[in-house]
């Protein structure tokens, strides 16, 4: 899938979901940052993309910048396609917390992070992505970052 990445930029921009699918987003801040005039992933990183309209935006919802900080790093990761809104809070919570990290950890480590995750969390090894779903996470989180620096 990566090559399809490189072969065709635009699939990248497809990724962009809505808010109600990002993990840890509660009907409150939905409606929220629907007032805000932000109704995906998508424009929500547009929205906060630095560290001073990530905190305007902290301010006009009245809540803490840690908030908006986690919701834009869920949403930046959420862009990779085969990480989506199902797997961003796992790598979050892995200590994954933006595209460029993710493109720069080996896959192996990063899957031993997340088997102990689930291990600790879960007591399951069974439900942990295997190595090579985590390669591909990574294949693609750099092919985003190629299409953004030829761009």
């Amino acid at each position: 899938m990566s090559r399809q990445l490189n072969n065709h930029p635009s699939a990248i921009q497809r990724y962009d979901w809505p808010l109600a699918q990002l993990p840890g987003l509660s009907h409150d801040n939905q409606s929220q940052l629907l007032e805000c005039g932000i109704t995906t992933t998508g424009q929500l990183i547009q929205k906060a993309n630095t560290p001073e309209t990530r905190q305007a935006l902290a301010n006009q919802l009245q809540i803490h910048i840690q908030y908006v900080k986690k919701w834009v790093a869920l949403a930046d990761l959420a862009r990779i396609p085969s990480v989506g809104c199902q797997y961003c809070g796992l790598l979050l919570h892995a200590g994954v917390c933006s595209v460029t990290q993710l493109a720069q950890i080996p896959p192996h480590r990063l899957h031993q992070q997340i088997l102990r995750l689930h291990v600790a969390t879960m007591q399951r090894r069974d439900l942990c992505p295997s190595v090579e779903q985590v390669s591909l996470w990574i294949q693609q989180a750099r092919s985003i970052l190629d299409f953004r620096l030829k761009n």
